[in-house]
């Protein structure tokens, strides 16, 4: 499985995708800088929130792009069969090249991390705000929020590539459970708080999206930006339902990408 996981690291490093998206998040990052000059009196909350915006969405692509190019490509071109023609199991190959992927991403998140932690202590100059920003535990908290948060897409991402014929499914499909899992605690708030009044709008969509619960994740739940940002600490019931929710989500597309990788024909 280690050889897999390192292979997965190599591979990682050389990808031009990886490398434009990582472009794309110093980019984001520089957008968060400009962003403090609109917020004159809390400029480091504006370019924080945007920052922490930008780097979910760059990790959540590197996840996509990653699975696409140690999985999803290997078995496409059928180079996989190389490295299943070593006396290992599928499954040490599927959970290897996903370790390798939680090793990459863990490295972008520090690397994006820590140059956001540097751009939002630079902006607004001597400027002190009403409040400040949590730069310390807060802050590392929630970047590892959005590690888990990418490696959940990834699990997702992994078991589509694992039975996707279709060379940019993992991809789309994985973009689209990004934003569905990220989006449904909002809406589930809003089902939950009377929908503004539209009682026919609360009848029709509420027991559609208690059955969506069943199958999708909140991901909103990982997303602990408040903390650093406004001082309001989550909990630590919160946070722990979230992680519980995220671990056992990934343990279960991890489960049906070595099934159903275990079944395919290659030949």
């Amino acid at each position: 499985m280690w050889q897999f996981c390192l292979s997965a690291w190599r591979s990682g490093f050389r990808s031009r995708s990886v490398h434009a998206i990582l472009v794309l998040g110093v980019l984001l990052v520089g957008v968060a800088f400009l962003s403090a000059s609109f917020s004159p009196r809390q400029p480091k909350t504006v370019a924080l929130d945007v920052g922490l915006s930008g780097l979910r969405f760059s990790l959540v692509l590197f996840a996509l792009f990653w699975v696409q190019e140690l999985v999803g490509r290997e078995i496409e071109r059928r180079t996989v069969m190389y490295a299943l023609s070593y006396p290992v199991s599928r499954a040490s190959y599927v959970l290897g090249r996903y370790l390798g992927i939680l090793g990459l991403l863990g490295l972008a998140a520090l690397l994006l991390g820590m140059l956001l932690w540097l751009t939002v202590l630079t902006v607004g100059g001597a400027y002190e705000q009403s409040f400040r920003v949590g730069l310390g535990i807060s802050y590392w908290s929630t970047i590892f929020g959005l590690w888990v948060d990418a490696a959940l897409v990834a699990s997702f991402a992994m078991w589509i590539a694992t039975v996707s014929t279709v060379t940019m499914l993992p991809v789309a499909l994985g973009a689209a459970f990004a934003v569905a899992g990220k989006s449904l605690g909002a809406v589930i708030q809003y089902l939950e708080g009377g929908a503004d009044g539209d009682v026919e709008f609360h009848a029709r969509f509420s027991p559609l999206v208690q059955l969506v619960q069943w199958f999708l994740p909140d991901m909103s739940r990982l997303d602990w930006r408040d903390w650093p940002m406004y001082d309001l600490f989550p909990g630590a019931p919160t946070m722990g339902l979230g992680l519980a929710m995220a671990l056992a989500y990934a343990a279960m597309m991890l489960t049906l990408a070595v099934w159903t990788f275990s079944r395919r024909d290659f030949s």
